[in-house]
Formats: C-alpha cells, structure tokens, sequence
C-alpha cells in the first residue's frame, strides 16, 4: 500500500513539473526575444513536458503492474 501511495505522488509531481513546462512554453512564445529564441524555448519546454508526461506515465503503468 505504502508503494501505491509512493508512486501517486511520484505520478503527480511528474505532471505538475510537466504541466509547469508546457506553461513556461506558452510564456517563451510571448517572451520580448528573437522569434528564434522564442521558439527555441518554445521547443525546449515542450519537449521537457512530454519527457515528464512520459515518465509519469509509465511509473503509473509499473504501480499497476505491481498490484496484479
């Protein structure tokens, strides 16, 4: 039980930092830089917010496996 709470707070934080990512994102866009960089940063944090997505994702997967 112990380990199914653990990896709920685990699966949480991944997507809280995930959704914070994809925030930063929609800032970079409207940031007073070069379109470049704009876009750069843009890139940057969506992909840092599918990476988390991904690992949340999957520790979600492995805590349900465990249970079976």
């Amino acid at each position: 039980m112990a380990q199914l709470r653990l990896s709920n707070l685990i699966t949480r934080s991944l997507s809280s930092r995930a959704e914070a990512h994809r925030q930063m994102a929609k800032a970079a866009l409207f940031a007073d830089s070069s379109t470049r960089t704009r876009l750069k940063r843009y890139n940057h944090h969506i992909e840092k917010a599918q990476q988390l997505e991904a690992r949340a994702l999957e520790t979600a997967k492995r805590s349900v496996g465990g249970l079976a």
